[in-house]
């Protein structure tokens, strides 16, 4: 006998998750739990992360499906980032970000995935990001679109999943003419 799915409550959310993804799921919010230990309040920290999945999961999960897999509860724990503890030592805040790649991320990328891809590896919140980009493009006059530009030439894409949902026009487009310069100019990023 094999178990299917297990139906999970996040927060206000419930959700199905197949059994790899319930394993994952289950792994990821105990390790935020015991990262946790000791904050004067916990429960709400942990409410929220798990509304961030719920959120995260239900935004990648395909119309067709209802059972969240580890194609669609991966890069949503990615996008989320681990909790980060206040006080910690930074060898032991910038640990996470050394196993990652540093990667564009098309899912659920605004523009070509340059700032999903940095947040992810820094560990950062993907809207506090973009946010200091619009600051910075604003303050430097223009400069930065040729950074971010190069950065777009530079970073590796991330694979997209087969079970995600399809590219939004800008981002496709980005992925699409970046992957072209790439073949003209001979770049190799992988």
């Amino acid at each position: 006998m094999q178990r299917i799915s297990s139906t999970v409550r996040l927060n206000r959310s419930t959700l199905q998750f197949d059994e790899a993804a319930f394993a994952r799921l289950t792994q990821y919010l105990d390790e935020s739990a015991s990262l946790l230990e000791g904050d004067p309040d916990p429960q709400e920290i942990l409410s929220d992360l798990e509304q961030a999945v719920a959120d995260q999961c239900t935004r990648r999960l395909p119309t067709d499906r209802s059972i969240v897999t580890l194609a669609e509860l991966e890069p949503a724990l990615a996008e989320i980032g681990s909790v980060q503890v206040p006080g910690a030592p930074p060898a032991e805040r910038l640990a996470p970000a050394a196993a990652r790649p540093l990667q564009q991320i098309s899912e659920g990328a605004l523009i070509s995935g340059v700032c999903l891809g940095l947040a992810r590896y820094f560990g950062l919140n993907v809207t506090a990001l973009r946010i200091f980009a619009v600051l910075l493009l604003l303050l430097s006059g223009g400069g930065v679109i040729l950074v971010y530009f190069a950065m777009m030439l530079l970073m590796p894409f991330a694979p997209l999943s087969p079970d995600a949902a399809p590219l939004g026009w800008l981002p496709a487009k980005c992925r699409a003419s970046v992957e072209f310069l790439r073949a003209k100019l001979h770049l190799a990023t992988s």
